[in-house]
């Protein structure tokens, strides 16, 4: 991956829909070129796919959380399954420390949230939950 690659890719951040021809005009590059180079990240697994962007006024219009939980002995895996059914849980990370999975979670109302809060406590193998309300975000990159 060289720099003109890095500048593909994050033009894709900016906006993952953008035609080839928009960004090969915004990189001062040829369609083919563009082309050529997104199929050859994606063959080499860089990109791994295409995602929607929600709108930073919808975003912050949800309640966000980190939820973490600690898992009984050999439950992850089905506790994982469970929480990959949630829409809600937009990331599930293995972590280190007192906790086995940190949660970050989105939804509409602190009702919601906290309903969403009560069925990950709820689902077998999760021995206890944490929570922590985010109540704004300093940096975000």
């Amino acid at each position: 991956m060289d720099d003109t690659d890095g500048a593909l890719i994050a033009k894709l951040r900016e906006n993952a829909r953008a035609s080839t021809a928009a960004l090969a005009r915004s990189l001062g590059l040829s369609r083919t070129t563009v082309q050529s180079r997104l199929e050859r990240l994606e063959r080499s697994g860089v990109i791994a796919g295409y995602t929607v962007r929600l709108s930073e006024a919808f975003e912050r219009s949800l309640i966000h959380a980190y939820v973490m939980l600690t898992v009984a002995p050999k439950q992850a895996v089905s506790v994982i399954a469970a929480a990959r059914r949630m829409p809600e849980v937009r990331r599930l990370q293995s972590v280190s420390g007192g906790f086995d999975l940190i949660a970050l979670a989105a939804a509409p109302s602190v009702r919601d949230m906290d309903r969403l809060i009560d069925a990950l406590g709820a689902l077998e193998g999760v021995e206890r939950t944490m929570s922590s309300i985010v109540l704004s975000t300093k940096i975000e990159r």
